[in-house]
């Protein structure tokens, strides 16, 4: 029998969702603003990048320790609503220090900051991805967390100009400048909303423990869309589609953080873009993400084929229109953003060429944003800055891609190869700073080559995982999976 979603609870679950998207966006508005403020390269301005998504990987490990030392898996200890509140108040606890880190211009204590920031992310992480796939039947988990991204990615479009405007007041505003005394107020209040979702989720319906049988089921599902004989081993690293997906998630997490961190850079040096000024572009950049997942998320629907490719031409342009309506109630210039409708339709074009294949799409997306950096960097103007921001578009889809193929024939192994996985998210932060690091020595512009290497070998990995799958029964070619 057909279980249906919860959507109380998954209501109050993608919250987080949205605050994982919030702040992992305005991290880009405080890079500029770290930079002057502490006379930085821009290759040590990167490090807010490198804390944020390196404490992604602390976290995953002081999980997995702490799981060893009680000998049972710390959320089933705990509870899994009772692990994201925790996540929640660690999260908080790390606003905290904006206080006493911006009365005294410790740059160290900033991104101290968010690190344990970061570190509260990733138990929340570990906690709500299963959450939002046992809110109802196993065989739609993926589409609720296509869901929840896209609230994660309303989060990215919004974050850069709340954050923006709480530094530097409104676009009219003569302030020009922002001051580390100004970054305090909105990550004090941040931390409050944080402890304030803790209480609420705390007395909300949210389950503490998953059911064993729902897990069985995602698995049972999973055989029956992949028509593979799955082969158990002692370890996920046994299979080679999960250990090159890692440094698959590790660059494509590098390369979509990388090229956003970087841009506000290469807008004030080569448009004279000022970093009160970059927000509605690093704003576009992740909607762009929101652009693509919608896209993506039109087979969710249960409406017919007619429909559905109507919906692959409309749910683009509506997620384009909700970031023209956020950027223009703050008040920002939104007609220079009209030329996008065509790198958008380039982007729907893609889609539809993938056919819902993860490798297609994983070779076909990675390709088009090859291109996309490569005219970036031989051009100029607006037209090299609106392709640096497609970059987006073509990262929307490749996690689930990614996370597809990696962990597709794992068995038993699949709980521990996602955590491997997800633990390669900080690759955010690592490239991020390479490129900054690159960019002092060559020049921003140039310094996204760096980019093209991350979806080179994305490209590389969709061509050999496939080979690698189809040795084992699994063959997306003749049959499509259903991206986890």
């Amino acid at each position: 029998m057909q279980q249906k979603t919860k959507w109380a609870q998954f209501g109050s679950l993608i919250i987080v969702f949205f605050f994982w998207g919030f702040v992992a966006a305005s991290n880009d508005i405080l890079i500029p603003v770290f930079k002057k403020a502490f006379n930085l390269s821009q290759g040590e301005s990167q490090l807010v990048s490198v804390a944020f998504y390196v404490a992604y990987t602390v976290g995953s490990l002081i999980y997995f320790g702490v799981s060893k030392i009680l000998g049972i898996d710390l959320l089933n200890k705990i509870g899994y609503k009772n692990g994201i509140c925790l996540g929640l108040l660690i999260s908080a606890l790390g606003t905290l220090l904006f206080y006493p880190a911006a009365n005294s211009g410790s740059f160290i204590l900033m991104i101290s900051g968010l690190f344990i920031v970061g570190l509260g992310f990733s138990l929340q992480q570990i906690a709500a991805n299963p959450l939002a796939i046992v809110m109802g039947d196993t065989k739609t988990g993926s589409q609720r967390l296509t869901m929840a991204g896209g609230i994660n990615n309303f989060g990215t479009t919004i974050g850069p100009l709340l954050v923006s405007f709480a530094i530097f007041g409104s676009v009219a505003a003569s302030n020009t400048e922002a001051s580390i005394e100004s970054v305090k107020i909105p990550y004090l209040i941040l931390g409050l909303a944080f402890a304030l979702v803790a209480v609420f989720l705390k007395f909300s319906s949210l389950p503490n423990k998953i059911e064993t049988e729902n897990t069985e089921a995602e698995f049972d599902f999973e055989k029956e869309n992949t028509s593979k004989k799955i082969v158990d081993k002692a370890s996920a690293f046994a299979y080679p589609q999960l250990v090159m997906g890692m440094i698959a998630i590790f660059v494509y997490v590098g390369v979509e953080v990388a090229t956003a961190s970087n841009l506000p850079a290469y807008l004030e040096q080569h448009l004279n873009i000022s970093t009160q000024k970059v927000a509605p572009f690093i704003s576009l950049y992740w909607a762009s993400l929101m652009i693509g997942r919608w896209t993506g998320a039109v087979g969710v629907f249960d409406v017919t084929k007619g429909v559905k490719q109507a919906l692959k031409f409309l749910m683009p342009y509506l997620a384009f229109g909700v970031f023209l309506l956020v950027n223009t109630i703050a008040q920002q210039d939104v007609s220079q953003f009209y030329v996008y409708l065509i790198v958008i339709a380039i982007m729907i074009v893609a889609d539809i060429l993938s056919d819902n294949n993860p490798v297609k799409m994983l070779l076909i997306f990675s390709i088009a944003g090859i291109l996309a950096l490569t005219i970036g960097m031989l051009t100029t103007g607006i037209v090299s800055a609106y392709s640096f921001i497609s970059v987006g578009l073509f990262c929307s889809t490749l996690w689930p891609c990614i996370f597809t193929i990696a962990v597709a024939g794992l068995g038993k192994n699949t709980n521990q190869g996602s955590s491997l996985l997800i633990m390669m998210i900080m690759g955010g932060g690592i490239v991020s700073w390479l490129q900054g690091l690159l960019s002092d020595k060559i020049g921003i512009q140039y310094s996204y080559i760096v980019g093209i290497i991350c979806f080179a070998y994305l490209a590389f990995y969709a061509i050999k995982a496939s080979s690698i799958l189809k040795k084992q029964g699994i063959d997306y070619d003749s049959n499509k999976a259903v991206a986890h």
